[in-house]
């Protein structure tokens, strides 16, 4: 019998967050579920962990070798039964009526994606934050493309949709040939969300948080550096050549790539200051004045809002 749902789990060296994730997928009220856990070549007991659960609910892959998040995802989605498909990452969790909700708002409003409000929970010492307001995401009860672009531009926006974990009706992701963009290890979920839109994906909102983000004390985010702001150009190029978007969505695009290219020369500025390399660092300037302009704020503070919005990665337990 197919689940409702299938949950894509990507781990890599998830060995002390896997468990809690999983068991929240199993907790799920009012929808059958599977889980898919796909473990990106860890070096720790991820596997081990994953495979202590039933085999029934929880199906696990053990990949050859590394293909990071996007890959680590795909890789889910060709074993994923179920009708609707649910991305969890290895260091989070869900609330138990998260899927029945959103399925119910989908279903209702005959939408192939839904997205919901988050919260933000220090595992340090439990405090827990919803990410967006209940008000701004009432305003947004169907999320267009336009606005998604909108709200994923480097420099200019206060928060990000990119956040979102959204749930895709299967049927369409299959009938679509949609897949994760396996050269990106960041901002991968971007580029898939909006690609699935831009095919004609109606996205509805869901204001309730249902999808709990773990911040854990300590934890180390993945680097960012030039290539990788530079791979996110490349897909959003390819993803300019397999879509037309309407005027609203091409205008924000324009300004996307915009921010993107000053992003990554922002990066290259800083990597030659570090280095004392002041000669690299004029030639950087001058190739692109608009990266001297964000040296006003602090330069720890400004890598640490691009990297927020470029959607953080977390070395610990995202598929590397």
């Amino acid at each position: 019998m197919q689940p409702d749902v299938s949950f894509v789990i990507a781990a890599y060296n998830a060995e002390t967050s896997v468990a809690r994730a999983i068991e929240s997928a199993l907790d799920q009220r009012d929808v059958s579920v599977e889980v898919v856990v796909v473990d990106d070549r860890s070096g720790d007991r991820t596997v081990e962990i994953a495979r202590a659960f039933p085999p029934e609910l929880v199906k696990v892959i053990a990949l050859d070798q590394n293909r990071g998040p996007g890959g680590a995802r795909n890789a889910g989605l060709e074993a994923a039964r179920g009708g609707w498909i649910a991305v969890l990452d290895s260091d989070d969790t869900v609330h138990p009526q998260r899927l029945r909700r959103m399925i119910t708002k989908a279903e209702a409003q005959g939408a192939q994606i839904a997205v919901d409000n988050l919260e933000l929970v220090r595992d340090g010492d439990g405090t827990r934050e919803a990410m967006f307001e209940t008000k701004l995401l009432e305003a947004h009860s169907e999320l267009a493309l336009a606005d998604f672009i909108a709200a994923n531009i480097m420099f200019e926006s206060t928060f990000s949709f990119g956040y979102m974990k959204p749930i895709f009706e299967r049927s369409f992701l299959d009938r679509h040939q949609l897949r994760y963009d396996e050269t990106l290890r960041i901002g991968e979920d971007y580029i898939f969300l909006a690609s699935a839109m831009a095919k004609g994906g109606r996205c509805v909102v869901e204001p309730g948080v249902g999808y709990a983000y773990h911040i854990r004390e300590g934890s180390i985010s993945r680097v960012l550096e030039p290539r990788h702001v530079e791979a996110m150009l490349r897909a959003d190029v390819t993803f300019l050549e397999q879509h037309r978007l309407d005027p609203r969505a091409a205008a924000a695009q324009t300004r996307r790539t915009r921010s993107l290219r000053q992003a990554a020369s922002f990066l290259k500025l800083v990597q030659h200051l570090k280095a004392r390399a002041p000669i690299h660092a004029a030639a950087t300037a001058l190739r692109d004045p608009a990266a001297l302009r964000h040296l006003g704020m602090p330069i720890a503070a400004r890598l640490r809002r691009l990297a927020a919005t470029l959607q953080p990665g977390r070395t610990s337990s995202e598929a590397g």
